[in-house]
């Protein structure tokens, strides 16, 4: 089963890392990915860069671009994992290990449907 481990932090705080510091909390982060991806566990995983970077699209009519999130909030969406396990627990685990190597933050774990037009919602492409 697909899981996506969604990230959040105070951005405030992780982008006040210096080198070193980052550098170790990624090192702890690595540590915790290379087994699953050497047991094929590990899907994508990326960090996103800081919301003043993002522009947000305001579904109204006409669309409304603006600068940054929408919403406010104490933490902010950082990045994510996608997973696949057998799982929640083995999801929930993953997010455990991961959450010990990052300080700060949470964890969100959602269950993923893949969707490929064509096929049946929450089919995928690889055959066990």
């Amino acid at each position: 089963m697909l899981y996506a481990l969604l990230c959040y932090n105070d951005e405030d705080t992780v982008w006040a890392l210096d080198r070193k510091q980052d550098g170790e909390v990624m090192a702890a982060l690595a540590a915790v990915r290379a087994p699953l991806e050497a047991a094929g566990k590990l899907g994508p995983s990326l960090r996103l860069l800081p919301t003043t970077a993002a522009t947000t699209l305001r579904k109204s009519d006409p669309p409304l671009i603006i600068d940054g999130p929408y919403a406010e909030t104490k933490e902010q969406l950082l990045g994510f994992y996608i997973v696949d396990v057998a799982d929640l627990d083995e999801a929930l685990g993953i997010a455990k290990q991961l959450g010990a190597a990052n300080p700060g933050g949470a964890y969100e774990i959602r269950p993923l449907a893949v969707y490929n037009p064509g096929q049946p919602l929450g089919a995928t492409d690889h055959a066990a």
